[in-house]
């Protein structure tokens, strides 16, 4: 379960800024967690809006391929997508129960994937970090409290 930014750069013409495209981008931007082709077809949907299942899948692909979103593989085995809020490296502290996402700096984890690539004589180490954990509102929902 990687979530991670996507560095291809494409040497073909960009794609695109169809109506469909700004459609989707607006709508994984809306969202602060991780969501799937399905889950961002269906509110496409209920918004009254015409995108096909195919067509989103292949704007969140060219998204990843051009770094414009993460993407993690749930534990079912399919691909999420989040647009995120900034472009600089960073990991994410993701619930496992509802998948609420928070951002986080990479400082640490940085300085730990030299050291243990150095440690083993690695040199450019790159790295995708995820913490998975439960978050507040559902530790409270688990534990009746919320």
């Amino acid at each position: 379960m990687s979530a991670e930014r996507s560095t291809t750069q494409d040497t073909k013409t960009p794609p695109r800024n169809t109506r469909q495209r700004r459609l989707i981008k607006q709508t994984l931007g809306e969202g602060r967690d991780f969501r799937t082709a399905q889950q961002l077809h269906a509110e496409l949907v209920t918004a009254g809006e015409h995108a096909s299942l195919a067509t989103v899948y292949r704007v969140l692909n060219s998204l990843a391929d051009t770094g414009e979103v993460d993407t993690w593989r749930t534990p079912e085995g399919e691909m999420a997508y989040r647009r995120c809020l900034t472009i600089r490296h960073h990991h994410h502290l993701i619930c496992r129960d509802c998948g609420r996402t928070v951002e986080v700096s990479g400082g640490p984890a940085e300085k730990w994937a030299e050291s243990i690539a150095s440690e083993h004589g690695f040199i450019r180490p790159e790295h995708h970090v995820e913490i998975f954990g439960t978050c507040t509102e559902c530790a409270a929902r688990e534990s009746g409290t919320g």
